[in-house]
Order: C-alpha cells, then structure tokens, then sequence
C-alpha cells in the first residue's frame, strides 16, 4: 500500500509562480528578505496568550507587508489542530496501529479544513520520527518503528493537510528520538544506518509531495541539524532533489548564522540567530547574498503554489471546527487502533452476562488524550473509559474505584460480574519534556529552557506499569472475576509481572475525545479489535537498544525493534504487527515472482471466524544479506481488509527493487540472490516463499 500523491502543477503554474517570485525578490532589501527568514511575535504572542500554545497561529516565516505577502501562520499537531476546541484525535502512534493509510489520509484532510477554518496556512502536524526504544517520551507523537510503514503513514497525513492547501511539514530531521537531551545529545550514525532506517520515511514523505521540512534539536555526527550542511543540503537538495524549503523546530533550532548556507530556510520562531545577524553578516561577506535570495526563493516559490490552488471547499467557516463528521472520524480512528493483545475468550463481553462490571483506575475517568506539549488539543469534550461505559450499560451498572483504595476497588470487583483495569501514563510521565508550563525561550533564554521545580512529561523512567497500578490489577484478580486491562500509553509497556493473571489486555493508546465510546464498543462486541502493533513489546527491557535519556552522545545503528531481536534469535512477548481479533483468518496461496523492476506479491486471507473482521495483511521481504549484513525481513507493504464470515480476500502487494537495496557507500545496491517474500497477519506469523533477484 503506498499513499496518493497530489498531482504536479501545470508547467503553465510553474513558470507564473516562479515570474511572480522573481518579481517580487526584485523588489525587496536585503533587510525584508532576511526578514522573511525567521518567524516573527512569538515571544509576545505567548506571553499575552499567559503562554498557552496554540491560542493563536504563529508568524512562522515569509510576509511582506509593504508588498502585500501574508506572511506563514502555523499551527501544530499532530493529534489534531493545537488551536481553539478543535478535534482531537487518537495520537499518532495509535493511528499508527490502524495500518490504514486511507483513514490517515482522511484525517489529515481534516486537520487541513480545520486549520483553514482558524486562519492558518502552515501545519507541523506530520512527525515521521522513528521509535527507536519504546521510553522516548515522544514515541506517541509518532507511527512506530518501522521505517516503511513511517513513510506511508507519514505521506497520508501530509497528502490529506495539503489538500486543502495548507503547506504540511516533515518533522523532525532527523534521528530525533530522544526527549530530556533533545538539545544537546549528538547522535552518531554511519552511512548505513542513516539512509536505511533513519531517513527512508522522510524521502518517501517527500517524493509524495510533502512541501516542508522541521529540523530537530539534536546533533547528527558532530553537528546540530538546524546547520548542518550534510543533512540540508548534500542530502536533502543534492540527493533528494527537495525544492521546498526548510525551517528549524522552536527555539534553539540554530545555533551560528552559516545555518543558512548549509540550507535552513527560515529560523523560528523568532530571529534570534538570523535576523539583524544574517544581515551583518552577509555585509561583511561572511554570508553570500545569493544565500538569502536561495531561500526567499523556495518560501516564495512554495507559498504561491498553494496560493494559486484552487481550494475544494467553498469556503472554511468556523462551523466545520470539531464538526459531526470530524467527530465520527475521531471514532472511526479509535474503534480501528484498539490492539488486543490477549484475550483467552472472555472477550468479547456479552451484556447478557455481565449485568455489572467494575472499572478500575484513576486512568479511567480521567480526559487523557496524551502530553500536554506542543500537540496538545483541547476538544469540546473528551469521552473517558468510564463515561463511554455508563453511557453504554447504565450509570449503576457500572462501579469505579481506584489504586487509591485497593479494599474499594476489591469490593467493587466482588460485586460485579467482570473487571476492567485502566492503566498506563498521563502527561507527567511521557511526552513533550516541559519544565514548568511551555516555556520555549518566552522567558528569552534561548539557549535553555527556563526552570521550574515541576517538569512533566519527558522519556520515560521505565517500561513497566506503575507499582500502584500493578497492586490495582493484583486487588482485580483476587476477586476471582474476569480481569481485563486496557493500557494507555504512547508505545510499548512490558507486561511479564502480571499479564498471567489476567483474562485479556488491549493496548488502547491515547485514543483521543471518542476514546471511551470506542472501548466500550469493542469490550462488548459491538466493534471487532483490529490494530496490530507498530511496535515491538520485549519481555525484558534488556531487548531493547541502549537508552540514556541524559546522554550527551549514543550512536544508532541498524537493529532496534523487530530487526534487532529477529536478528538476536530472540522471541518478542508481542510482535510488531501483533493482533487478536474476535474473528479467525487463515493465510494461503502466497505467491510471488519478479515482474520489471518489482516483485509482485500476492496471498490469500480467509475469514474462518464467525464474526465479520478487518484484517491487516502485511508483506515482508527478506535480501540474501551475502553482500552485507540485512535484516531477516522488513516491512514492504501492508493492506486492511474487510472480510465476512467464510470471505476471502487477495491482498497483493508490489514491492520496487529500490526499497530493497542496501547503501554501498554513498551508492544504493541491489544484490542479486535469492530474496525471501513472507506474507501474513504479524512479523511473527507468516506465510515464506521466494525469488531469484
């Protein structure tokens, strides 16, 4: 499955946009380009808006006044727009589980509409980070770990916002995955490494049309990534052929003027390294003039583009914020990311059954729609666990306590007929790491952020539940009644200390305002579980790659998630790709041959269960590794199907020879041989064939 692209424009477009760029650089001072070079108001917007992100949209680069040019104006994502009550959807990583580029590209349609109907042209709401160790703190601003399935996913959602012509951004570049040392941590990669697992998916997100890209915080090799000249030019412009521009990640993104000669665009949010410097700094030769103009030129450039657009909608009132069908694409999403993980057949509960349950966990009445960074939304109105439960089986059917009072909740599981468990993180303990409220230099300290005895969020200290949740699920499972646990968090929690005591666990993510409506749906049979994991669950946290939230440096290589512990010959507790459902699916048929520059894949998928179900069919393909070491297979395509009772579905898949080569150098090589093709519902469970390549 690849995402749609936009179509081209007209080389008639091209050549008028590119006259009116050059008409309008014409006009301009060297001071008004430079100027266009950063963003503008930040710090002042923040502190009148008492330093609430998103009140407002951001002046994020480009504007002339004097000659009548609307400046960028930003909003963020990527749970949603990060403006007024706008709709809040399931987080990035529990799309990611969807495996359904269709509905990423839905919802980025409806992120676009609702950023146009609160007067931004600019959207931050693509992060395609890969998850290299599930305690990065920002792991549910993502898709998962899997470069592939990034790059879909990634391409869908950027597809979706630029319909509506706002310019998405492709964030953050690059080898971002680490939280409390974002600024400082240097992130050692060698060729290998860089170009085949860590910027494939920015590529494909780019070559689909994707029009912007954010740097991140981090150094890459020595240099921090908002000036380095490897990354944003050799890479990006000479490799990639990128024609868009490029912007640095809030505050602290550059650090030296030659930022913009290595290829950063605009610096934001304010110039505090550009600016008045840059200017300097071209007067006195430090800086060629032609850098300046190389830049306004793609801001330009890219902006008259989406301004000559013809938009799909009439217009983009006001109405169309968190409107009926933008909330029934939050439900959709919530309903298809639920991952049941176990289930030994108590699900799916039956009402006739259970006339009372309990619903354990201070998690599960509370509004968790993830961190409180910047992707924070702030829906209308958020439906918990609880309140989705009592809506579905009445107010007293329905008995909550927490791990506050394990003899309450004790009690509440012995008066009812099953429990339910919520538990997982809340902002304080992954995401966005903020000291204090968001600060981001509007205390104007760029060069750190400003102090507070109370940090929140950041990479997490350990993998496992909480004690007090795990007492929570202990206190349930004395009971003697059916035990079921819902997990909320942004990736992966090991479960070895409890999952043997309980009856089911479904991974439920941050799932967004129609939370609550979707788990109670899927608890009782109304909606069948179809997520699989975009991510590896150890059994052990010694599985997983080195992690040093603090580390000053740490080097990437090739293996994390699914690569690392098949090629360490170690069993995974959950799969990636990992999923029950209340439905069977049998695989056969699996063929595959060498067709062009291709291998053509296809299998078949049966439904043998007696329950309609959506499957999520997925094709590795593993290369004879002579040449060079590779991965025992990777990720190459995945397609959802919807299957009936006794249905059978061919899902097929074409697999270019390019995905498929390895980096020799500075050169991509495909090696010949014999190339494994597997095909089936997880990593762990497939059909094997292969080819002569």
């Amino acid at each position: 499955m690849t995402a749609p692209t936009l179509p081209p424009q007209s080389t008639e477009t091209q050549q008028t946009v590119a006259a009116e760029v050059e008409a309008l650089l014409a006009q301009m001072t060297l001071a008004e380009k430079v100027e266009m070079m950063s963003g503008q108001g930040f710090f002042t917007a923040l502190q009148e808006d008492n330093r609430v992100w998103g009140a407002r949209p951001y002046r994020a680069g480009s504007g002339n006044a004097r000659l009548g040019l609307s400046p960028l104006w930003f909003t963020d994502g990527p749970r949603g727009v990060t403006r007024g009550n706008s709709t809040c959807f399931p987080c990035t990583m529990a799309r990611g589980a969807t495996f359904d580029a269709d509905l990423e590209l839905r919802i980025g349609e409806a992120m676009g509409i609702e950023g146009r109907a609160q007067d931004c042209n600019f959207s931050g709401a693509v992060c395609i980070n890969l998850l290299r160790h599930p305690a990065w703190g920002r792991a549910q601003e993502t898709y998962g770990e899997d470069p592939w399935h990034l790059g879909v996913m990634g391409a869908a959602m950027g597809t979706g916002i630029q319909t509506h012509n706002i310019i998405a951004t492709v964030k953050h570049f690059a080898l971002n995955s680490m939280e409390n040392a974002r600024f400082k941590v240097n992130v050692l990669a060698d060729e290998r490494a860089l170009h085949e697992v860590y910027l494939p998916h920015f590529k494909h997100c780019l070559d689909a049309g994707i029009a912007s890209v954010m740097t991140s915080y981090n150094k890459v090799n020595g240099e921090y990534c908002g000036q380095d000249r490897v990354l944003l030019t050799e890479i990006l412009r000479d490799e990639w052929k990128f024609e868009g521009f490029v912007h640095s990640d809030w505050v602290r993104g550059v650090y030296k003027v030659y930022g913009a000669s290595a290829g950063l665009d605009i610096e934001n949010p304010e110039p505090l390294v550009f600016g008045e410097k840059l200017v300097t700094a071209v007067e006195e030769g430090l800086v060629e003039p032609y850098v300046v103009d190389r830049a306004c030129r793609r801001i330009l450039t890219t902006q008259l583009a989406f301004a000559r657009r013809e938009d799909p909608l009439p217009a983009y009132g006001k109405e169309l914020i968190a409107c009926d069908a933008h909330r029934a694409l939050a439900l959709e999403a919530a309903r298809k990311c639920a991952v049941l993980l176990e289930n030994d057949g108590v699900l799916p509960l039956r009402r006739d059954r259970v006339k009372k349950l309990a619903v354990l966990g201070a998690l599960a009445a509370l509004e968790n729609t993830g961190d409180n960074g910047s992707s924070r939304v702030r829906p209308p109105y958020v439906v918990t666990p609880l309140e989705g439960l009592r809506r579905m089986l009445g107010e007293e059917a329905v008995l909550h306590a927490d791990e506050s009072d394990l003899d309450a909740a004790r009690a509440a599981a012995e008066a009812t007929d099953a429990v339910l468990v919520v538990a997982g993180y809340t902002a304080k303990e992954e995401g966005e790491y903020i000291l204090g409220d968001i600060a981001l230099g509007a205390d104007k300290k760029p060069r750190g952020p400003s102090l507070s005895p109370t940090p929140i969020g950041g990479d997490r200290v350990g993998l496992t539940l909480p004690e007090a949740q795990v007492a929570l699920i202990r206190a349930a499972t004395a009971s003697g009644k059916p035990v079921l646990v819902a997990i909320v968090a942004g990736s992966a929690v090991l479960v070895e200390e409890w999952r043997g005591d309980v009856n089911a666990i479904l991974m439920s993510f941050y799932a967004g305002m129609e939370g609550g409506t979707a788990l109670a749906e899927v608890l009782f049979g109304d909606v069948c579980p179809s997520g699989k994991l975009p991510f590896t669950v150890a059994r052990d946290a010694a599985h997983y790659p080195f992690f040093d939230r603090d580390a000053e440096e740490i080097t990437y290589d090739l293996w994390h998630g699914y690569t690392k512990l098949e090629r360490e010959g170690i069993a995974p507790r959950y799969a990636f790709g990992h999923g029950l459902s209340y439905a069977t699916f049998a695989y056969s048929a699996l063929n595959a041959r060498v067709a062009g520059e291709a291998i053509e894949v296809s299998v078949a998928v049966r439904n043998t269960g007696d329950v309609a179900a959506d499957e999520v069919v997925q094709c590795y393909i593993g290369a004879p590794g002579v040449e060079a070491e590779r991965a025992v297979k990777q990720l190459r395509g995945f397609a959802r199907v919807s299957l009936a009772p006794g249905e059978t579905a061919i899902a097929r898949f074409t697999v270019a020879h390019d995905t498929m080569r390895w980096r020799a150098g500075r050169e991509w090589r495909l090696e010949p041989g014999t190339y494994r093709v597997y095909a089936g519902g997880s990593s762990a469970a497939c059909l094997q064939t292969s080819v002569e390549v």
